[in-house]
């Protein structure tokens, strides 16, 4: 379909050299292009699908966005509302999704919504929707703390009518195929901080080697050096957690776990990188024309999106519960 045919590391190599870019919001885009809207019409999609919408997707032709979050579910996805009811050969959506990237610009939306009224982790299906079609309402570019290179939108739907047929894989099943692919979201997203990170803590060391205070060096003092040190300590450590998961995922194994301790691990290292570099940075620091005021901003999304700290400790806990007792 266009696409290379390489095994999900490539995926993260990409990620970790968009780290070089010098704001979040652009690398989060192309995260979503090719890693978020994606990932379940590769697996599950049609070869019809696939032609209409992959096929463009990944020549760069179409913009795609994916419909999961709404105003009362974010990390609680299976809390969604919006409804996509059988109708003939048609599906009817209404409802609404909120914080969508890219939801401004796209091209067509991977949908997730309620296809059914059965149990909540059974009734969700996922659906290509062509973001023209009448009904559909982008109410506003939401403006945000950072990642502000990247539009996100909130967006209703008001009957709109797409084929049946747009249906990615099993009616039911949209649920798990969206569990299947936050695990390599997350993994993307840790990819795409640990160059920023390492950016901040080296033009941290620059700065803080030519600024004088007190006649010396700010680096000159201990506890500056000894800081930076420890940050960059702990940047490597997540880096060799995220090869770990890598490793253990392209062999084919379950990594729920370690994806979502290391989502966890990349969103406190960032907020801890950004904040103890920028007091660094003294006034400097809280001025936009420095990149580590940009990225306090933009980096602050990795513990909310994706996935919270607090959901990623969550299903931490229950895969520890499962291990069998010493």
């Amino acid at each position: 379909y266009g696409g290379m045919g390489l095994d999900f590391s490539y995926s993260i190599a990409v990620a970790e050299e968009l780290g070089n870019i010098r704001c979040g919001g652009i690398p989060m885009a192309i995260g979503v292009q090719a890693g978020m809207a994606t990932p379940a019409l590769t697996r599950f999609g049609s070869d019809e699908l696939k032609k209409q919408f992959l096929v463009p997707t990944i020549a760069g032709d179409f913009v795609a966005c994916l419909g999961i979050s709404e105003a009362g579910a974010g990390s609680d996805v299976a809390n969604i509302k919006t409804t996509a009811v059988r109708k003939g050969d048609e599906y009817v959506i209404n409802g609404g999704k909120m914080w969508t990237t890219s939801g401004c610009q796209a091209d067509w939306m991977c949908l997730l919504a309620n296809t059914s009224e059965g149990p909540a982790h059974r009734n969700k299906s996922l659906i290509c929707l062509p973001m023209n079609l009448p009904g559909i309402h982008v109410a506003k570019k939401i403006d945000k703390l950072g990642m502000r290179s990247s539009d996100t939108a909130q967006i209703f739907f008001e009957d709109v009518r797409v084929p049946s047929k747009n249906l990615i894989g099993e009616e039911g099943k949209g649920f798990t195929y969206q569990m299947l692919q936050f695990q390599e979201e997350r993994l993307w997203g840790v990819a795409t901080v640990l160059t920023p990170l390492e950016t901040i803590i080296q033009e941290t060391i620059d700065y803080t080697r030519q600024r004088k205070v007190f006649d010396q060096s700010v680096l000159h003092n201990q506890a500056v050096h000894f800081r930076l040190a420890e940050l960059a300590t702990e940047v490597e450590l997540l880096r060799s957690l995220l090869y770990r998961t890598i490793a253990l995922y392209v062999e084919g194994n379950d990594v729920t776990k370690f994806a979502s301790m290391a989502k966890l691990k990349a969103g406190r290292l960032a907020r801890e990188v950004t904040d103890s570099c920028l007091q660094f940075w003294g006034g400097m620091g809280f001025t936009s024309e420095v990149l580590v005021s940009r990225f306090y901003r933009d980096l602050r999304l990795m513990s909310i999106g994706g996935g919270t700290d607090e959901t990623m400790l969550s299903i931490i806990c229950k895969y520890m519960e499962t291990l069998p007792s010493k």
